[in-house]
């Protein structure tokens, strides 16, 4: 079959589905679908007051949110190996609009969790950066694999600078009720420029792709034998807690501090522009440079403002270099961590091996909105939450730091026997 015109081929230049062209799609994307996620934490308040519920209850919406959404990234990214990203970004776009339309309809604890929770958890799983990296490794040479995975990172970040402020003003002008509708109206177009990537096949048809195909039941079991893949995973936990808690609680915390409901909104999206930065260099040097180290300064960095931020008193100046400070340092984990895992596993099986790192995020995220959501209610205070992401940040520095930057030797050898 010519597959000239496919885009896990060599297109050929008559073609209008070029890489350039998809990897734009893929951009808009992860921009989108990152947007409305990362501004939950605008809707903790209104939402709770409208129905007289305590903020507990929102979030362990959200942490189920987090928790759905990487259960179910390892499947999302095996449909993507095995049938291409084209179909698992259009049905879940779809899912992820169903979700946020009917928020504002959900009047007890139980709709909210299966809204908020499970549709856009199910959504998140197969329409964010995750998928859309796994297809971009598919299209680009291997010397250029690590800047695509943080033109993808850094275009999701986009999305959290425009779809903050924008969340904020929707709510100060139409309700929470509506702003929610806009925003999955919007989720609409993930379908449409999903279809970009129609072409760019499974496992079977994708030229571009590497490693063993040993199927898989076995990729799975020797990933998880593979010392370095399980360090790995466990560091990514800690991403996803520090991420979940912030994307959600910040906001509250910020407004209960005297600080302005504007300004927190914009805080949020100033991490999003920062990060837009700090995703794009973390690419680059992921391209140059040991990524394991790039994950120790990472986590390292992230525990030391944060521990300054939470140390000296919350003022308009702190908030401003506490955004910047963290959207530099915000998913630019992203590159380097599918980085390694192409590195130890080639591309072959990419969507469900990161989908399974993401898993562990998703974890830490559940744990990280949850644990603010109850102790806040129950002590009145983020304190405890806000400590345990410093201690975890250092602790993630350490368990990377063993890191083997080489391809797995066990699935090597079981690909030859």
């Amino acid at each position: 079959m010519d597959t000239s015109n496919r885009v896990g081929g060599a297109p050929s230049p008559r073609s209008w589905r070029t890489p350039g062209f998809v990897i734009a799609c893929g951009c808009l994307i992860a921009m989108l679908a990152f947007g409305p996620r990362s501004s939950m934490g605008l809707f903790t308040a209104p939402l709770s007051e409208a129905h007289g519920w305590g903020r507990d209850v929102f979030a362990l919406s959200i942490a189920i949110q987090n928790l759905v959404w990487g259960i179910g990234t390892p499947f999302a990214g095996a449909l993507c190996d095995r049938y291409g990203p084209a179909l698992v970004l259009g049905i879940s776009g779809v899912l992820y609009a169903l979700g946020l339309a009917l928020m504002p309809y959900a009047d007890t604890p139980l709709m909210l969790h299966l809204t908020s929770g499970l549709l856009i958890g199910l959504g998140l799983a197969g329409a964010s950066f995750g998928i859309v990296i796994a297809g971009f490794s598919r299209i680009v040479p291997p010397e250029k694999r690590s800047w695509s995975m943080g033109v993808a990172t850094a275009a999701g970040s986009m999305g959290q600078f425009l779809f903050a402020p924008t969340g904020q003003a929707f709510i100060a002008a139409y309700g929470w009720q509506t702003a929610l509708i806009l925003f999955g109206a919007s989720m609409l177009m993930i379908p449409v420029l999903a279809s970009s990537f129609a072409g760019a096949g499974g496992s079977k048809s994708a030229q571009a792709v590497t490693g063993a195909d040993i199927g898989f039941a076995a990729t799975i079991r020797q990933a998880f034998k593979h010392r370095s893949y399980v360090l790995l995973v466990t560091g990514f936990f800690v991403c996803g807690f520090q991420l979940a808690f912030i994307t959600t609680h910040l906001p509250p915390y910020l407004t209960a501090a005297g600080i302005s409901p504007g300004l927190a909104s914009w805080a949020m999206a100033l991490i999003g522009l920062f990060n837009v930065v700090g995703s794009y260099m973390s690419g680059v040097l992921g391209g140059k440079m040991s990524k394991r180290l790039l994950l120790c300064a990472n986590y390292t960095l992230r525990g030391l403002c944060t521990a300054l931020f939470i140390l000296l008193p919350v003022t308009p100046v702190s908030v401003i270099l506490y955004a910047a400070a963290m959207g530099l340092l915000w998913l630019s984990t992203v590159p380097p961590t599918s980085g390694l895992v192409v590195l130890m596993f080639g591309t072959r099986y990419l969507g469900m091996l990161y989908g399974f790192a993401f898993l562990s995020h998703q974890v830490g995220g559940f744990l990280g909105v949850w644990l603010g959501g109850v102790l806040y209610e129950r002590i009145g205070s983020y304190d405890m939450v806000w400590w345990a992401s410093v201690a975890l940040a250092f602790a993630a520095a350490v368990v990377n730091w063993p890191i083997a930057e080489k391809p797995a030797p066990a699935l090597a050898a079981e690909a030859k026997a």
